[in-house]
């Protein structure tokens, strides 16, 4: 198999937990508050209490499952650019290493939040809420409540694409505008409108990467 082949396979992969989450978020974990400032630890406990393979399912694909494939896909596009925009290219596979790394650490501390929660709530509801909250927070700190690292690194990509021509204008289009969305979730007024824009857009976005490179055959991967 080829290493664009593998990166497209990679990049689809990513589509998918993307769309896993946003599904779980809509759904079954609208109620807490969850994607939110407004969500609730106390609720979210109960919610690890009754349910508790539920959100380490939920970290484990939308955090370790996408580093992981986004490792692949970082090194796929990097070969993609590097032949007419060398330097370009040595920067994205830079950057995007720096954010599967963050995105892994986030699925890291998410599911040892759940596991400490749901250690200590039945002695304990209020202590697994306060020591959920806190792990919590450092798991949105690594990149589960802003996307500047990925909002950069996609942008760069596309931006990196347009100039040397590597990638179609859908691509191009589709990765600077969830680039833009990543890049304004650190404003916090704009989080949750932004966040979405990044998260639907990266759904599109990996999907034309992934097929851009399902459909290039000439790289062989050894």
């Amino acid at each position: 198999m080829s290493l664009y082949m593998l990166g497209g396979f990679a990049g689809l992969i990513c589509a998918g937990t993307y769309l896993f989450g946003f599904l779980c978020l809509v759904t079954v974990l609208a109620p807490l508050g969850y994607g939110t400032a407004q969500i609730d630890a106390d609720a979210v406990v109960a919610f690890i209490d009754a349910r508790p393979a539920f959100l380490t399912v939920w970290n484990s694909v939308i955090y370790i499952l996408n580093a992981l494939a986004l490792v692949v896909l970082v090194v796929a596009l990097h070969a993609l650019l590097k032949p007419a925009t060398p330097q370009w290219a040595d920067v994205t596979v830079a950057l995007g290493v720096i954010w599967a790394t963050l995105v892994l650490g986030a699925g890291m501390i998410g599911n040892v939040a759940v596991e400490q929660a749901a250690f200590l709530f039945p002695s304990d509801p209020e202590q697994a809420a306060a020591r959920w909250g806190i792990l919590h927070a450092v798991e949105l700190g690594l990149g589960g409540g802003n996307e500047i690292a990925g909002g950069v690194w996609i942008g760069g990509v596309s931006l990196a694409g347009m100039i040397g021509r590597s990638l179609g204008k859908m691509a191009v289009g589709l990765g600077v505008l969830t680039g833009t969305g990543g890049m304004l979730t650190l404003i916090p007024s704009l989080g949750d409108i932004a966040g979405a824009i990044f998260g639907l857009g990266a759904i599109a976005w990996f999907v034309a990467i992934g097929l851009t490179l399902i459909f290039k055959r000439d790289m062989a991967f050894a």
